[in-house]
């Protein structure tokens, strides 16, 4: 079975490493790759890719958000998230976006094939590394922490805020009135419960939104 393959990757040495190991295996072509969250979705958009790996911290537009708006926009692409970070709280904000598999970024070619197959058959793939820690969580009633009640565009104005935007270059980026990004800013901080951008950027930071 021929599987097309989206690589969403912050870093080009490892889009370009990631194309090299999958197109060596028999049936895996690599059709489109992409830097940023934003160019991810519009690659979905185009090629509707059987499997899409997203970086879960991407640019622009979190790796997180871009997995649920590829679901969106190609609903047959299968989206698998590669993390540095695979703690309980980020799997599950992964899996809720619409990933159907969870790769850390220290597994093996191996692995992140297997993973790939598995999704591209309809079955979810979580790495052998994390489930364990996954299963611990749910059955010791830890219970794995969420985000407060923040909109799509919210995440969005955030992520940027936590990249250093200012306002007016955030209201650009989006293509809205800077009215509505001063909006979006202090709803953001109501929600969370700081008064300044680096209480916003320390809680996306925390939330994984960006990586520290």
């Amino acid at each position: 079975m021929q599987t097309s393959l989206l690589i969403a990757d912050s870093q080009r040495i490892v889009r370009e490493g990631l194309r090299a190991v999958l197109e060596r295996e028999p049936g895996l072509t690599v059709v489109a790759a992409a830097k940023d969250g934003r160019d991810a979705v519009a690659a979905a958009a185009e090629k509707r890719p059987d499997v899409a790996l997203v970086e879960t911290h991407l640019p622009r537009l979190s790796g997180i958000e871009a997995i649920r708006r590829i679901r969106e926009v190609s609903a047959s692409t299968r989206c698998i998230a590669l993390s540095g970070q695979d703690g309980p709280c980020d799997v599950k904000q992964a899996l809720v976006a619409g990933a159907l598999g969870f790769v850390p970024k220290n597994a093996s070619a191996s692995g992140l094939v297997e993973a790939i197959r598995s999704v591209r058959g309809g079955r979810a793939y979580l790495a052998p590394s994390i489930a364990d820690d996954i299963v611990d969580t749910v059955t010791s009633g830890r219970g794995m922490p969420g985000r407060p009640g923040i909109t799509s565009r919210q995440r969005e104005v955030l992520q940027l805020i936590a990249e250093g935007m200012s306002t007016p270059e955030i209201a650009a980026e989006l293509g809205i009135s800077i009215k509505t990004a001063q909006t979006h800013r202090a709803n953001l901080m109501g929600k969370i419960g700081v008064r300044k951008a680096a209480g916003l950027v320390r809680f996306a930071i925390r939330e994984g939104i960006i990586a520290a």
